[in-house]
């Protein structure tokens, strides 16, 4: 697979999404999450879904997986 073909294949993720992602591969929950980023848990829960969304997975290991497919995890 090309670099041009991953690169239109990967999803747009925001900086903080991004962020949460992270924070998911680390097996903290939700309100762990939120306690680092100084945000309540439900700002986490809304930003979990876009990233499932965009990502188009619907737990947290497919999420993960995703993260390392795309090459969005370090």
């Amino acid at each position: 697979m090309t670099a041009m073909t991953l690169e239109h294949r990967v999803p747009s993720l925001t900086r903080r999404e991004r962020v949460i992602l992270a924070n998911l591969s680390e097996d903290a929950t939700l309100e762990q999450i939120a306690r680092r980023l100084y945000v309540t848990r439900n700002t986490v829960k809304t930003q979990v879904r876009s990233v499932y969304r965009k990502l188009g997975v619907s737990s947290r290991a497919e999420a993960i997986a995703k993260a390392h497919e795309y090459q969005l995890a370090d």
